[in-house]
């Protein structure tokens, strides 16, 4: 009798783990009776970075793109900017501002460990149209021509992908002297390979 009861028990036993090997093997998960070690997590890929949670509150600090370095390609990267509240033109010119801030600043460790880095130099600042210039024109305290080709690309394309730019993405620059502005555009080929030439520009219609 004793002996029934036990292979009855063993018997239960068997099923259970039956049972629980499906489940697993359900899950996609396969029993094993050894410990098993995969090793640390793979470790950041070169120009690739976890995105952030990002904001869509208006009015305050905005969620936007700028774009940096990586390799020999212009990648965007998210940041927040604060707009302050005001007439839609001071409000593109301070969106603007705060784009070129956050471009030519130096990336924090974590971007600067998976590769990314700026041309666009420090302290530069922009203002709005002079007289005789097009509305959305946005004029640099350092001449358009005088910035790498690299860094232009990163200040052109960063504007062409904000409020900051025209509805057909392109971007009116100027300089600080009275140099009539010109239209530039963020092309795929400029976003491919920055170093290679300027964006390419016409005069701008209304100068």
């Amino acid at each position: 009798m004793n002996g029934r009861r036990a292979a009855v028990r063993g018997a239960r036993g068997l099923l259970v783990l039956g049972a629980f090997g499906t489940l697993l093997a359900g899950c996609g998960i396969r029993a094993t009776d050894v410990p098993t070690d995969f090793g640390p997590a793979p470790s950041r890929v070169r120009c690739s970075l976890a995105e952030p949670e990002v904001s869509t509150q208006a009015g305050r600090d905005l969620p936007m793109r700028v774009f940096l370095l990586c390799g020999s390609s212009l990648v965007a990267v998210d940041r927040t900017v604060r707009v302050p509240d005001g007439a839609a033109e001071t409000r593109r010119v301070r969106m603007a501002q705060g784009l070129l801030d956050e471009v030519s600043e130096q990336p924090p460790e974590a971007e600067r460990e998976a590769g990314y880095t700026t041309r666009v130099r420090g302290g530069t600042t922009v203002a709005g149209p002079r007289p005789g210039d097009p509305e959305d024109t946005l004029r640099l305290s350092t001449a358009p021509g005088s910035l790498s080709p690299a860094g232009l690309a990163q200040v052109v394309c960063t504007f062409s992908d904000s409020a900051a730019a025209e509805g057909d993405g392109s971007v009116i620059l100027g300089g600080p002297d009275a140099g009539p502005p010109r239209r530039y555009k963020c092309t795929d080929e400029v976003r491919a390979r920055p170093g290679d030439r300027e964006p390419p520009s016409t005069e701008a219609a209304g100068s």
